[in-house]
């Protein structure tokens, strides 16, 4: 299972759909994750909504795999050791994580280009935590693989990510 991993902007969401394509290309059946959407409930059903996020990517999942082996790809934040065993707990098995850095500007670029007027509290309240993120992952150390995305488009990302793996064919 590979975790796609980094703070906010980095372009994860980007590269998992792009992995997802090379796999599809590499006739590898895949599924893809993004866990934001596992946890976006009010109110919270635990602190953070952590549990009941680890509980929903289980089900989900446990759905996928009913259909036959696949290589599960998840893009997310893990920023401690306790958070990536609570991921492989409810997974079932090992993740290999891919940390995605981005220098600050064009995290902050794609950050703003992300949110319309309508949502200038959530896209300042990303502003001003996505360095303090970025910080806590690096000195977590928890990644087998860091990928500077700042020069690089969603796809090169993912065929360096492939190409790591040894998951996916070139497409280059």
């Amino acid at each position: 299972m590979i975790f796609l991993n980094g703070s906010y902007g980095v372009g994860k969401s980007s590269t998992l759909d792009h992995l997802g394509d090379l796999l599809a290309a590499a006739g590898r059946p895949f599924s893809l994750m993004d866990v934001d959407w596992f946890h976006r409930s009010w109110p919270p059903a635990d602190p953070d909504n952590a549990q009941i996020e680890a509980d929903n990517l289980a089900a989900v999942w446990k759905n996928y795999q009913s259909a036959g082996p696949r290589q599960l790809v998840i893009c997310g934040v893990i920023s401690t050791p306790a958070a990536k065993a609570r991921y492989e707990t409810a997974l079932g098995g090992p993740l290999r994580l891919v940390r995605l850095t981005a220098a600050p500007a064009k995290t902050e670029r794609r950050l703003r280009g992300r949110y319309s007027a309508s949502q200038s509290q959530a896209l300042q309240w990303h502003l001003e935590r996505y360095a303090e993120l970025a910080a806590r992952l690096a000195a977590a150390d928890l990644d087998e693989l860091v990928i500077d995305t700042s020069r690089l488009r969603p796809h090169e990302v993912a065929e360096r990510i492939g190409r790591h793996f040894g998951v996916a064919k070139d497409m280059t």
